[in-house]
């Protein structure tokens, strides 16, 4: 599994509906590719919080390692990412939210004097949440509250979830001014963003070094240099990686092997297979064996069921 985005790497998953934007999910880096979700980002503001495990949490150019029992708030717009630490699983519990659900109608006193001046990114990015500090710890508390009402069946979940949020946004504005809030997008995130979208959008074709340094108006060597600091592997590596990921949805579809390698932008089947297998442990032809395999199971399980 991998988190799913559009060509800016905007996430396009549905963050609740229009009428209610909450979404409350269980996550497993486990359960991610190579352990590790994408870079991306969303226009929800995002609270997380560790059940079991660590992760190492970067949002722009801020690095959290976040153990169980603490948390992170992770505003809207900002790009973010999550590995394993030592590389050991990490289960963790998602809330995401669109901030109007706080605003109520728009331009109201409410958007204007206790939202926006949150929610804009020039006032904060990210900070995270400590349960010996009594106001994150509380904030931690209505967070699991928050995920007992939408996992459970208690009367009016949604109105009662509503209000944990108003009462966690009020906390945080509140201390606005004690918590040490990591620095806004700069200039070196735009740049990084940049980078990947170009990547997301040219993968199927033939890139280079000087199409992806003239995209950002730098020379080659300072872009391999800026890449390779900002996410930990070369610029090779992670188009390779990319196309890995891209290749996998696709080979659960009615394509040859070679229709697949192509469209990931692989020169060659035999390279495909090459590179596939250094990185998932397997041949493509292996993969889709045990893709369908675990199909299967699953509609033996819900044909039982």
């Amino acid at each position: 599994m991998q988190i799913q985005i559009d060509r800016r790497r905007r996430e396009v998953k549905a963050h609740g509906t229009y009428e209610f934007p909450v979404l409350v999910s269980h996550e497993y880096l486990s359960s991610f590719e190579k352990r590790t979700f994408q870079w991306h980002w969303h226009t929800e503001i995002e609270w997380t919080y560790v059940k079991e495990g660590e992760i190492c949490y970067q949002v722009n150019e801020s690095q959290y390692v976040l153990k169980a029992g603490e948390g992170l708030f992770c505003n809207t717009n900002m790009m973010h990412t999550g590995s394993p630490v030592n590389e050991e699983d990490c289960h963790y519990v998602s809330i995401t939210f669109h901030p109007r659900l706080l605003s109520g109608y728009p331009d109201s006193f409410l958007q204007k004097h206790y939202i926006n001046a949150m929610a804009d990114a020039s006032a904060l990015a990210s900070f995270s949440l400590n349960p010996q500090i009594k106001w994150q710890k509380e904030i931690l508390e209505k967070l699991s509250k928050i995920e007992e009402l939408y996992f459970g069946d208690e009367a009016n979940y949604d109105f009662r979830i509503y209000l944990l949020l108003m009462e966690i946004w009020l906390l945080v504005y509140e201390h606005r001014q004690e918590s040490a809030f990591a620095a806004p997008e700069g200039k070196n995130m735009m740049r990084l963003k940049a980078i990947l979208s170009y990547i997301q959008y040219h993968y199927q074709e033939k890139i280079t070094l000087d199409e992806i340094a003239a995209e950002i108006n730098i020379c080659t060597g300072e872009c391999c240099r800026f890449f390779k600091k900002h996410m930990n592997q070369s610029l090779f590596e992670y188009i390779l990686d990319y196309r890995i990921s891209k290749s996998l949805p696709l080979l659960t579809e009615d394509k040859s092997i070679t229709e697949v390698g192509e469209e990931c932008g692989f020169t060659s089947p035999a390279y495909f297979t090459k590179i596939f297998k250094e990185r998932m442990g397997c041949s493509p032809r292996e993969y889709r064996k045990k893709m369908e395999k675990k199909k299967e199971e699953q509609i033996n399980a819900d044909q039982k069921a």
